[in-house]
């Protein structure tokens, strides 16, 4: 038995037959359910129960690759997957991620990842270019919009003057953070995570839209100082996940800068919209936050994971977080990032190899394009709710994803009605729908950011949530 890794010849046969496997999963995707048709506990039961003692050969470990694990996960990039947002891995990007795979690279410090560093510090200023941001903005790549917005949330709490929380802690400090009634849970995990505790967080009302309601936020603060709580951050969201409603962000930032708080936009999914120049009026404010998010693993067809944290004030972040003890002091301070002082990992991954890929391959005018089709299709697809009087659009339309319900019924019947239908086109196996509740109604969404996705799925899912709808 060797006691090294795999045979460099033995590796090339097997990766090549990975290739294979990979390239004819996404030439074929349509071949497979969206959801599988399988129950808890199936796949576990045809798994070991324990590890094997020897070796076996990767023909096997393939094999059953190939028989368990592929026809039965949830396929994200089936284009009849409409659910939730799309998390979407184009073929460059896969690529890249293969070759970081390879290289193994741990960019937590300069010094032991010279160049994939710095490809991350290039990475950040061309998607904040493409997105029509200032380059006051610094940044980075986490995994996912829940870490990018407890980082924010945390450095918008060191920032707060007077509190040297990072060596005293709380001391019964009461802080307060802003968000709508619309804000992602994450926002609520982060906020209890950084010691605020859920009584810390306010929510604010929204309006018919399902935006903000600024002049309710400007209140809200005056009335919380006066409780003796100390209001310190403010969560704007552009492309809310029920209903991808987006937040007046300019409104926003002026209470804000009024009154001395930490301006968060969370633009996760949203935030890709603005690769498009016509859209940007849209997101016109987002430019004055403190700090960013959006996800290119959401849509910019950026395998997963990959969230990018945007900061105007980079100090802040690196004083909430850098802690470097002996063994990790270098003599490169300030030359270049050190990531691992900006945050809480110490280990990162080499995320900026796949961006790079994807950003050449498609090039901002294909981005763009994919962008401005999706926005299309969506538009198109509402344009049919809305002239069926059998259906109705729950809310705007602002980006790529149509709310709808069926309401030909008494009303005390269309929630359990619409949860039947949305079951019945879940069943067909063909189209993947999720759901939500805009003002405690249950709300159909279908949503759109998969660039194999066309018109002949819209049509298709038109079709079933018909049929679903008169079969019921």
């Amino acid at each position: 038995m060797s006691l090294g890794d795999m045979d460099p010849e033995e590796f090339r046969r097997a990766a090549h037959r990975v290739a294979d496997q990979v390239a004819d999963y996404l030439a074929d995707l349509e071949r497979y359910r969206v959801l599988p048709d399988v129950r808890p506990g199936e796949i576990r039961a045809q798994l070991p129960s324990q590890a094997p003692a020897a070796g076996e050969p990767m023909e096997a470990i393939l094999e059953d690759y190939a028989r368990l694990i592929e026809p039965n996960i949830t396929h994200w990039q089936h284009p009849g997957f409409l659910a939730y947002f799309a998390s979407v891995a184009s073929a460059p990007g896969i690529l890249g991620e293969w070759l970081a795979a390879g290289l193994n690279s741990n960019v937590m410090l300069w010094r032991n990842a010279p160049a994939s560093t710095e490809l991350e510090e290039a990475m950040v200023g061309w998607l904040r270019a493409l997105l029509g941001l200032p380059p006051a903005f610094d940044g980075m790549f986490t995994d996912t919009a829940s870490i990018s917005s407890l980082l924010s949330i945390v450095a918008a709490r060191h920032a707060v003057p007077g509190l040297r929380i990072t060596e005293r802690g709380m001391e019964g400090v009461r802080l307060r953070l802003y968000g709508s009634a619309e804000m992602h849970s994450s926002i609520d995990k982060g906020a209890i995570v950084a010691g605020l505790g859920r009584a810390g967080i306010r929510r604010i009302p929204v309006d018919e839209a399902y935006c903000m309601r600024a002049d309710l936020l400007a209140e809200a603060i005056v009335e919380d100082r006066r409780a003796g709580w100390l209001p310190f951050c403010a969560v704007a969201t552009l492309g809310t996940t029920s209903s991808t409603s987006v937040d007046p962000v300019a409104a926003i930032a002026d209470v804000c800068a009024r009154e001395g708080l930490w301006l968060h936009a969370d633009a996760a999914y949203g935030g890709a919209a603005a690769l498009l120049p016509e859209m940007r009026p849209l997101f016109a404010g987002w430019e004055r936050a403190d700090s960013i998010v959006v996800n290119p693993h959401k849509w910019m067809w950026t395998p997963f994971d990959a969230s990018l944290l945007l900061f105007r004030r980079p100090e802040v972040y690196r004083e909430a977080f850098s802690l470097v003890p002996e063994y990790l002091r270098t003599a490169d301070v300030g030359a270049a990032h050190n990531y691992n002082e900006y945050g809480v990992q110490l280990g990162r991954r080499f995320r900026a190899l796949k961006v790079w890929f994807l950003l050449r391959w498609f090039g901002a005018d294909g981005m763009q394009a994919r962008i401005a089709e999706h926005l299309r299709l969506a538009r198109a697809f509402a344009a049919r709710v809305d002239a069926d009087p059998s259906w109705e659009r729950m809310a705007p339309v602002p980006l790529a994803t149509v709310c709808l319900r069926y309401r030909d019924a008494p009303d005390d019947r269309l929630d359990a009605l619409n949860e039947a239908i949305l079951a019945r086109v879940n069943a067909s196996g063909r189209i993947f729908l999720s759901h939500t509740r805009l003002r405690d109604r249950f709300t159909l969404r279908v949503s759109i950011g998969n660039p194999r996705t066309t018109e002949a799925h819209l049509d298709l899912c038109w079709r079933l949530l018909q049929e679903a709808a008169k079969g019921i």
